[in-house]
């Protein structure tokens, strides 16, 4: 008796998909997403040049009601641009940094209100400030711009004690007329010592040191032409 042993043929293997291998993307996806890419950048500039005219406009009317604030008194206001030469009347094609002269309701020159900037402890902060020549003092300063954590770096813009530091701070010039007689400085709170002396606030320290170097970098600069130029701006009243 025989035996008959049948063997059946092997399959072949199937082949298995490794889960890991990476596919490669098709064009119309390539495409799909090139153009998601160049229609949110469209959108993006699109939005950013609508609102650069309202953005331009409210920087405006806040630097303008910020030079009232910096210059007691002050009721009307000219504006100039200080360059490397001097002063010049704005929109007669000088380029250079804005600044505004006072003027109270008699007509006589309230100061000069001139922007300065340093960096804070989270970013640049802007501020301006206000010049009395008739005092050779700072009269004022405004916050324009800060990031500053709300509560401690933005009290060098709102503690009252703290801004009586600008009522008259010395800025006078030195016997050369080319720059401060004494730098402007912020000390430590309570050791003030000198009327060019800054006195510090608790918890704004990082600040308050912005707010110096902003105001001696830009005073060094501004009141020297100031003072050189004063009949010019004497003579711009509305």
């Amino acid at each position: 008796m025989s035996i008959k042993v049948e063997l059946q043929p092997q399959s072949q293997p199937r082949h298995q998909e490794d889960p890991g291998a990476q596919v490669a993307p098709s064009w119309p996806m390539l495409r799909t997403l090139a153009g998601i890419a160049t229609l949110s950048g469209l959108m993006v500039v699109l939005v950013y040049q609508a609102t650069k005219p309202i953005i331009a406009e409210n920087e405006r009317v806040l630097t303008e009601q910020a030079v009232f604030e910096v210059l007691p008194g002050a009721v009307s206001k000219v504006d100039f641009v200080l360059t490397d030469q001097g002063l010049a009347a704005a929109g007669a094609g000088a380029v250079g940094v804005a600044v505004f002269a006072g003027f109270g309701a008699d007509g006589h020159l309230r100061g000069l209100a001139f922007p300065g900037a340093a960096r804070g402890y989270q970013d640049v902060i802007q501020f301006l400030f206000g010049y009395d020549p008739a005092c050779e003092c700072i009269i004022g300063s405004k916050v324009l711009r800060s990031t500053e954590t709300p509560g401690l770096g933005d009290k060098i813009d709102t503690d009252p004690v703290f801004l009586d530091n600008f009522v008259a701070l010395d800025a006078s010039l030195n016997p050369e007329g080319t720059g401060l007689a004494n730098a402007i400085v912020l000390v430590a709170h309570g050791t003030k010592s000198a009327p060019w002396q800054i006195d510090g606030i608790s918890g704004a320290t990082i600040s308050g040191k912005a707010m110096a170097r902003a105001l001696n970098d830009a005073a060094q600069r501004v009141v020297p032409i100031v003072r050189r130029e004063l009949a010019k701006l004497e003579a711009s009243a509305p």
